[in-house]
């Protein structure tokens, strides 16, 4: 039986540090431990993106990152990615176009947005399409999400 031990990372640009397994899912550590719900459980299995975070820079279902690849990461969730009142521009553009409904898919779509931005920052519809593969939605048919992606990237903000 595994004992637990203490990871130390940082999310959101805050330096944390808990006791959990080392077999624990990231998922698992953020919503539990640490109270940042806007990262969502969807399928469990990294098929869904609905707990997509990004770890390091890259674009990552947290479902299947166990929390001892955590130690001396920088993670973000959804959680870090307005300034303080002020939105994110994505999180503004899925308001506007209406890209978020249920609410269960939009945390993961707007990371994964975010990362698509942040390697191409004027992507065509198929690039948007293609990067947002990972990510699965209900409720959107994906039409209102790629016009929020492409409202930012027209307006060339990060």
């Amino acid at each position: 039986m595994f004992e637990k031990i203490f990871v130390g990372f940082e999310v959101n640009g805050v330096a944390r540090q808990v006791e959990t397994y080392p077999m624990a899912r990231l998922l698992d550590v953020l919503r539990e431990a640490l109270s940042l719900t806007g990262v969502k459980e969807g399928c469990g299995e990294g098929e869904c993106g609905a707990c997509s975070v990004l770890l390091d820079g890259e674009l990552v279902n947290s479902c299947l990152v166990p929390a001892i690849q955590m130690e001396g990461a920088s993670i973000v969730t959804i959680e870090g990615f307005a300034s303080g009142e002020n939105l994110h521009p994505l999180q503004e553009a899925f308001i506007s176009e209406g890209g978020a409904q249920c609410g269960i898919c939009t945390p993961g779509m707007i990371l994964a947005c975010a990362y698509l931005l942040s390697k191409n920052p004027r992507p065509d519809d198929q690039q948007i399409r293609r990067s947002l593969s990972g990510n699965l939605c209900r409720c959107t048919g994906y039409t209102r999400i790629f016009r929020a992606v492409e409202e930012v990237a027209a307006r060339g903000e990060p």
